[in-house]
């Protein structure tokens, strides 16, 4: 796929146009099962907005990354990982191993997740 291929996967989720299994729906944020989970429980929590990554996105709406934040932690509560833990993550530009350039919140729990040098989460 190109960049501009990656980059419109997340507008065409929120359009309707490819399916996805939705857990949050709301005015400004959409969150889905990622389709390649990496815990039992892996959701991504995405602004219906474009920003190519967190940073943009907190310079731009922070009122907005944080509503994505308070999302996760509500899926977390309604999957049952709160209380256990979870790990929330943003991958930003390539190295860390982004592949779709619409900022995203990885939400991953429901099991024990160890360190982080297991190599890139993709995403």
């Amino acid at each position: 796929m190109t960049d501009s291929d990656l980059d419109s996967l997340f507008l065409r989720i929120i359009a309707g146009e490819i399916p996805a299994d939705v857990v949050h729906d709301s005015e400004r944020v959409i969150a889905i099962r990622d389709i390649n989970p990496q815990a039992p429980t892996h959701v991504l929590v995405v602004p219906k907005t474009r920003y190519r990554n967190a940073a943009e996105l907190a310079t731009a709406e922070p009122d907005l990354l944080a509503e994505l934040v308070r999302v996760a932690g509500e899926i977390a509560e309604r999957e049952g990982i709160a209380e256990s833990g979870y790990r929330l993550l943003f991958n930003t530009n390539e190295d860390a191993g982004q592949t779709i350039f619409h900022v995203h919140l990885h939400l991953l729990g429901g099991e024990p997740l160890g360190g982080l040098t297991g190599g890139p989460l993709k995403g």
